[in-house]
């Protein structure tokens, strides 16, 4: 099979050649830019420029000779663009490391801090030295809601505004579509579009978290007022991004961080009122625009909203966070296993990843690809990105041990 063949076949329930595999294919299945520098001297390969394609969280672009090495079937379809050094400038990470970020999103320096601004030079993230990623500064909605202009807040909140290729580029349109063909001509693997349509996350955005979580519980005409006009926003926007790209993707990715370590952020009920309509919504018209399979990212533990989820539309899950409640792997399998696919799960990013010998980390892979992959309806990926402390020869023996479990 090629890789695209290979995702395919277990995104439809069908026991693929080999288990397929997921590296750095979205922005939850990456690698922190001040790891990769080491993964790459503990494979043996020669030092390469860091790139780091998700300013916020400081991924880094992982190169097509470790993508090879690794066996990896997905690729994200920002690879089909910032292709020249003019999209990238100068930066250092905070190990002191040099490297390279989106010449767009190139953050400024304020004494022992760093800022990410906005297009109107708007502060929206601040980095303290020595932590390897942004916090969220300000929140369009927090003192005044606007919902006339929705999709103009956007613009001004560091989530939905600071984007890793690609875009968004400040001076001259994305070509989408020409990049994306491009990107399909020449990759055997599966394309993996991101979209967002965050609607949880995006009353977490906008009015901020504590705030959107008790007008969840207090002022219900308000939040469906406000998802209404969201849902009407995004699903604009991807009848547009579709159009250009949804001919050359296979995997469209939304996102909503539904839960948390010990359960949902919010109660099945809650779900089913609020977000059930509107996802299902959105899922259903990625499907009508283009053949393409509806995947969310979602972390904790959402065991209980699985069945709405699926309901909704839902073709893969990720990262499928094993650590939390209710998200063991075989309570999972038995329960959904052929009803949707568990995109991740693979290996504890928590404990076992950062803190285990190897030989730990190669039994518990196989342990978790035993499991859940008969039958198909798994892709293979740690439990969300790896982190700057997680050292190389366990990440090597993680994805080792995929390719030693063969069928």
């Amino acid at each position: 099979m090629t890789s695209r063949e290979r995702v395919l076949t277990a995104l439809n329930h069908e026991q693929p050649d080999r288990t397929p595999v997921d590296f750095s294919g979205h922005r939850s299945s990456g690698i922190a830019a001040g790891a990769y520098p080491r993964l790459r001297a503990e494979l043996g390969l020669p030092p390469a420029t860091v790139r780091v394609y998700d300013p916020i969280q400081q991924l880094a672009i992982v190169d097509e000779d470790v993508l090879d090495r690794f066996g990896v079937d997905t690729i994200e379809l920002g690879r089909g663009f910032a292709l020249e050094e003019s999209d990238w400038v100068d930066w250092t990470l905070s190990g002191g490391a040099p490297c390279k970020m989106p010449a767009w999103a190139s953050p400024e320096r304020s004494g022992k801090e760093w800022i990410l601004r906005s297009a109107t030079g708007r502060e929206l993230g601040r980095m303290p030295e020595n932590i390897p990623f942004f916090d969220q500064t300000y929140w369009p909605f927090l003192e005044h809601e606007d919902l006339d202009n929705l999709q103009e807040a956007f613009a001004e909140s560091m989530w939905t505004a600071i984007g890793s290729p690609p875009g968004p580029s400040r001076t001259d349109p994305i070509p989408l579509a020409e990049g994306a063909r491009r990107l399909r001509e020449r990759t055997s693997r599966a394309i993996v579009g991101l979209f967002g349509g965050n609607l949880l996350e995006l009353g977490e955005f906008l009015y901020r978290m504590d705030n959107f979580m008790m007008m969840l519980a207090g002022e219900p005409k308000r939040v469906h007022a406000f998802l209404d006009r969201a849902v009407e926003v995004h699903l604009a926007n991807l009848e547009r991004y579709l159009a250009e790209v949804g001919q050359y993707i296979d995997i469209i990715v939304f996102g909503d961080d539904l839960g948390g370590q010990k359960g949902p952020l919010v109660s099945p009920a809650m779900y089913h009122e609020f977000f059930y309509p509107g996802h299902k919504r959105m899922w259903t018209r990625a499907k009508e625009l283009a053949p393409v399979k509806v995947m969310l990212h979602c972390c904790g533990g959402v065991r209980s909203l699985m069945p709405d989820l699926i309901d909704a539309g839902l073709d893969a899950i990720n990262p499928v966070q094993i650590g939390s409640r209710g998200m063991e792997a075989a309570g999972l399998k038995a329960g959904f296993g052929k009803d949707i696919t568990f995109w991740g799960g693979g290996c504890d990013t928590q404990r076992v990843l950062p803190e285990g010998t190897p030989d730990e980390v190669r039994e518990h892979v196989r342990e978790q690809v035993r499991v859940l992959s008969p039958g198909g309806g798994f892709v293979f990926q740690q439990v969300h990105n790896i982190l700057a402390n997680v050292p190389a020869r366990n990440v090597v023996a993680m994805f080792d041990a995929v390719q030693e479990c063969g069928n």
